[in-house]
């Protein structure tokens, strides 16, 4: 069934967006890729932003390059962070609580994809799930109190790769040590991060908190995400994608998160993103949620799982 998008046939833009000033968005990996088209946008809107970043380097030219487009007094600013690492996250988000005065939306835009080969992050999981998923899970809980004071809002950019895989979590061998593959990986990693932001949602209404949790996805954009460490097949496959139609700017592969942290009367048991063929590129919109992303007994076991791999517990 095709939905009728609710912003009509060209579906959302930015041109929705109304003046920003006085709003400050909290966004991983702003530094390349979507996270840098949402960062420019955002800005050119006269929004404060502060990205959370794993390379200073990388984060210090992104800067740069900001500054050319929207003078010297651009209000952008970065704090080293590196999802793989709940030290580097519990750190960064001390950094946020004590110098951001208030966070409008958290925007959880980065992500590693198609790991060819099994790698274990520093607290002993396997880095796709490590870092999209425990990381930002971390992160949302040390800076949820922020957030709740500014009514604001948390954006998950998730993928339609919730879709491939087991469409489960494989909670027997989270590592995935006995059937290790980097795409089937992937899809439990986003899931994860699905699963979290509903079951948030939850938690959230139970509390009776005031915050947004939404959830979207790039759609097929020309990102950085597919690396040196996927799969051989995996970048040739998508380097002859890139090449085409098929495969749209990073800049609109922004327009579902900045839609999600910035639009008013959106649903929120609901995913958003390009709504052409395969949800790859097209006007942006409200997309089909399959049904075992509300999983809710697998959703509740992933929360109950996530506080103890974290070590955190939510106050709510």
């Amino acid at each position: 069934m095709i939905m009728a998008n609710q912003f009509g046939k060209k579906g959302w833009t930015p041109e929705r967006i109304n003046n920003l000033e006085g709003k400050t968005f909290v966004i991983t990996g702003g530094n390349g890729g979507a996270g840098f088209e949402a960062t420019k946008i955002l800005l050119s809107k006269g929004a404060e932003v502060v990205m959370l970043n794993r390379s200073a380097a990388k984060s210090e030219k992104a800067i740069d390059d900001l500054k050319i487009l929207f003078g010297k007094g651009a209000k952008v600013s970065f704090i080293v962070m590196d999802l793989a690492s709940l030290d580097s996250v519990r750190k960064a988000a001390e950094a946020v609580n004590k110098t951001i005065p208030k966070i409008d939306a958290l925007m959880c835009n980065a992500a590693v994809a198609q790991v060819a080969k099994q790698e274990i992050t520093v607290d002993g999981f396997e880095s796709q799930l490590g870092t999209n998923h425990y990381g930002h899970f971390l992160l949302n809980n040390l800076l949820f109190d922020k957030i709740e004071a500014s009514n604001g809002r948390i954006v998950v950019v998730a993928s339609e790769g919730y879709k491939m895989g087991i469409k489960t979590i494989q909670f027997d061998d989270m590592n995935w040590d006995k059937n290790y593959e980097a795409n089937a990986v992937y899809s439990q990693s986003k899931l994860a991060q699905m699963m979290f932001a509903y079951e948030l949602q939850d938690h959230i209404k139970r509390a009776n908190k005031n915050v947004g949790v939404y959830v979207c996805h790039p759609g097929a954009s020309k990102t950085s995400l597919i690396k040196k460490d996927a799969p051989l097949i995996t970048r040739i496959s998508w380097a002859i994608l890139a090449a085409s139609p098929l495969v749209q700017s990073a800049e609109k592969g922004a327009y579902p998160e900045l839609m999600c942290a910035t639009e008013e009367n959106l649903k929120q048991k609901a995913f958003y993103g390009p709504t052409g063929m395969n949800y790859w590129t097209g006007p942006v919109g409200e997309c089909k949620l399959e049904p075992h992303a509300l999983d809710k007994e697998v959703m509740t076991k992933l929360w109950t799982l996530s506080e103890k791999e974290t070590n955190c517990k939510w106050n709510f």
